[in-house]
C-alpha cells in the first residue's frame, strides 16, 4: 500500500475536514497504516491536543444472567455458576463507599442484557427486591450510590427504551451501549451474533437514536475483529457519526479489539491483528476528527501508547478497586504506569468524570442535583480537580 499523490492529497485534505464515506473506503483500502495513523495524530493534536482523559471508577457487576449468547462473550454467566452476581443494594454500596475512599468518581453499572425475560432466577430476585425489572433496580441502585457517596453513575445495561433512559436521567450522567457493528450479516448463522438479538444493528441503532431524543449523553464503539470487513467496519464508523450528526450526543467512541477467550465459541479465532487494530483507531479519527475516540489500555497491555499516536484522547474508566468484569483475563494497568506511558508520548493525563465537560457544560445534563454533585469535585475546564485526586 505505497502512497501516491492522490492519497497523499486526500491525507492532507483529512487533516482539515472530515472524510466522506467514499473517501474513508479508500483510505483503509490503500492508504499504508504508518501514513493513516500520523493523520490521525495530526487530526488528533489538532482538536484534542495536549490531554489525554480517563475517568476513575468502580465496575459494579450488578447481574451478570443475560438473554443474549454472544459467541466470544465471557461476562455472561448461568444460575449455579460460582461467578454468578446478583448484587444486594448493600454490596452495591460497599463497593462505591471503597471507591470513594480512592477518589473515584465514577459508579459504573453493568447488567446482562434483561435477564428476566430468560431466566425465572432474576425475576424471582427482582421481585423480592420489589422490582419487575433490572432497569428499575438499576435507577434504585443509582440513586443509592448518587446520595450515599456523590459517586456519578453511568448505566450499561445493553439496549433500552427511551422509556426506560427516561427512568435514569435523574440519577445518571450518561449511558452507553457499544454498537460493535452496523453489520446485519454477523447475525446470521454461524456468526457471533446469532444468538444475540439484542445486537442487531437496528436495535441498537434504535436506543441510541432514543437517547438523542432525550439529549443523554452516550458512549458507544465498536468490537474490531469479529468478522466484519474493513467496509463494514467503516460503515459502523459512519453510523455513529451520523448519529451524531443528528443529535450531538454521543460523548465518546470507545474502539475495542477482539481477543478470542477460552470456553467460548470463538476461542479458537484469531484475534483482530495489531495492524488491523491500529487502522481501525486511526480511522475512528479520521472519520469523526471532533470526538472523543478511546481505547481501553487494559486490551493491550504492552502496546497501549501507539495509540495515542494513532489519535486517540481518553483511556476510558480505570479502577484501583474493582477488575474489568467483562474482560476479567485483562486486568487494567495501574493509574501511575498509564501515566507514564501518557506522558511519555507528551501529553497530560488528567481524570474526567464519566460525562464529558463539553456535555456536562453544554446543555445536555438537565439534573440540577447532578450538575451541583459534578461542580463538587471540577475544574473550571469540567475535568476533575487534581486537587481532589491528590487529596
Amino acid at each position: 500500500m505505497l502512497a501516491n499523490p492522490a492519497l497523499v492529497e486526500l491525507l492532507n485534505r483529512a487533516v482539515e475536514k472530515p472524510v466522506s464515506r467514499a473517501e474513508a473506503l479508500q483510505l483503509m483500502a490503500k492508504c499504508a497504516t504508518d501514513s493513516l495513523v500520523a493523520t490521525a495524530g495530526k487530526i488528533r493534536d489538532r482538536t484534542r491536543p495536549d490531554v489525554v482523559t480517563y475517568s476513575r471508577k468502580v465496575f459494579i457487576n450488578l447481574v451478570n444472567l443475560c438473554r443474549d449468547t454472544c459467541t466470544y462473550c465471557t461476562y455472561k454467566k448461568e444460575p449455579g455458576d460460582s461467578l454468578l452476581s446478583m448484587m444486594g443494594p448493600q454490596q452495591v454500596l460497599a463497593i462505591a463507599e471503597a471507591g470513594k475512599k480512592l477518589r473515584c468518581t465514577e459508579a459504573l453499572f453493568v447488567t446482562g442484557e434483561r435477564p428476566e425475560q430468560k431466566y425465572e432466577r432474576a425475576r424471582s430476585w427482582l421481585s423480592t427486591l420489589g422490582h419487575s425489572s433490572t432497569i428499575e433496580y438499576i435507577q434504585e441502585m443509582s440513586e443509592l450510590v448518587l446520595s450515599k457517596t456523590g459517586l456519578l453513575p453511568h448505566t450499561n445495561a445493553g439496549s433500552m427504551t427511551k422509556k426506560e433512559m427516561a427512568m435514569l436521567q435523574d440519577t445518571n450522567v450518561s449511558l452507553g451501549v457499544m454498537l460493535e457493528t452496523s453489520s446485519e450479516r454477523l447475525m446470521g448463522k454461524g456468526m457471533p451474533h446469532e444468538d444475540a438479538p439484542s445486537k442487531n444493528p437496528k436495535v441498537r441503532i434504535k436506543t441510541l437514536e432514543s437517547a438523542g431524543e432525550l439529549r443523554m449523553p452516550m458512549t458507544t464503539g465498536i468490537l474490531v475483529g469479529i468478522g466484519e470487513t474493513p467496509d463494514e467496519l467503516v460503515d459502523s464508523l459512519f453510523v455513529i457519526r451520523q448519529l451524531h450528526e443528528k443529535y450531538g450526543h454521543i460523548q465518546e467512541v470507545i474502539i475495542q479489539n477482539f481477543a478470542p477467550k477460552p470456553d467460548t465459541g470463538m476461542a479458537q479465532a484469531p484475534p483482530a491483528s495489531s495492524e488491523y487494530f491500529l487502522r481501525a483507531v486511526a480511522m475512528a479519527r479520521i472519520i469523526m476528527p471532533e470526538m472523543n475516540v478511546q481505547v481501553p489500555p487494559n486490551l493491550n497491555p504492552d502496546i497501549f501508547g501507539r495509540y495515542i499516536d494513532a489519535g486517540i484522547n481518553d483511556w476510558g474508566g480505570i479502577s484501583p478497586v474493582t477488575i474489568d468484569h467483562v474482560n476479567p483475563e485483562f486486568p487494567w494497568p495501574s493509574i501511575a504506569s498509564v501515566q507514564k506511558t501518557t506522558e511519555g508520548r507528551g501529553r497530560r493525563l488528567r481524570a474526567r468524570l464519566p460525562v464529558y465537560p463539553e456535555f456536562l457544560k453544554g446543555g445536555f445534563i438537565t439534573s440540577d442535583r447532578l450538575k451541583q454533585y459534578a461542580s463538587l469535585i471540577t475544574d473550571d475546564f469540567g475535568l476533575v480537580r487534581e486537587g481532589y485526586i491528590n487529596d
